[in-house]
């Protein structure tokens, strides 16, 4: 089983339901490039998304035991799926928390490249220090109204790295700039289409980031084989809010899927 986190996270968001899922599974959850404790790019290089995929490709050919199932959640979700599509072979089933793909831009390529320069030129200068854990845990509840006090201060100590004056995250701050090539569902279902396992997307009852029906059944009619399933009281970090419930829709559809 392989765990692929989102955008701004890191592989201990997984933790309960890595622990879960390990009791019947070998279990590995990275850290993306330039997320947690994976290196940042060097200098002149950037994160373009479809850097993530040969990273990925990469993790099942060294770590991976045959076939695997693979778990994506928000731009982890895409990450997976855009893998699942180019190594369908390699794939036993495929579970998407979320995660196919974010609402497509309206802006124009030459306007994004114009302000993914100037945001370039500037992230890194802009590194948000944070007095304490206890501040960063804060700023995790107040983006995630479903997330407890406890399990935000553990993501905060594993999310956090000290600097002068305090913690600031781990991720690189270039991921917090707009890329220059907006995200394109003709361009996803060429990638859907291909995978030739069932698929499980997944929504939390209570996540601001659910797309609109519409939107959402026009992606998933892409996959052939694909089925839908909500998790109560869970917003779009459901892996974190519903660890049980997450862990064991993800162990059924693997389990049922064709040997």
């Amino acid at each position: 089983m392989v765990l692929v986190h989102g955008f701004l996270d890191l592989a201990w968001g997984w933790d309960e339901v890595a622990a879960r899922l390990a009791t019947r599974f070998h279990v590995i959850a990275p850290d993306l490039r330039g997320h947690g404790d994976s290196d940042w790019i060097g200098a002149g290089g950037y994160y373009h998304f479809f850097d993530y995929i040969p990273d990925l490709d990469e993790v099942v050919v060294r770590l991976g035991r045959g076939r695997v199932g693979m778990v994506g959640h928000s731009m982890g979700g895409s990450v997976a799926a855009y893998w699942a599509g180019t190594r369908p072979a390699q794939v036993r089933a495929l579970v998407l928390l979320e995660g196919i793909g974010p609402p497509e831009a309206t802006a124009s390529v030459p306007e994004r490249t114009g302000r993914w320069i100037d945001a370039w030129r500037l992230a890194r200068g802009a590194v948000k220090t944070m007095a304490s854990v206890d501040e960063a845990a804060a700023r995790l509840r107040k983006h995630d109204h479903v997330l407890d006090a406890a399990r935000a201060q553990a993501l905060a100590a594993r999310g956090t790295r000290p600097v002068l004056g305090g913690v600031a995250w781990k991720h690189d701050p270039l991921h917090l700039t707009q890329g220059p090539y907006p995200y394109r569902v003709d361009v996803a279902a060429t990638f859907f289409q291909r995978v030739t396992v069932p698929v499980l997307y997944v929504e939390g009852a209570q996540s601001r980031f659910r797309l609109a029906d519409d939107d959402t059944a026009r992606r998933l009619a892409a996959f052939p084989d694909v089925g839908r399933l909500v998790i109560p009281d869970a917003g779009h970090m459901m892996q974190r809010h519903q660890p049980a419930a997450v862990a064991a829709a993800i162990e059924s559809h693997v389990l049922a899927a064709p040997a």
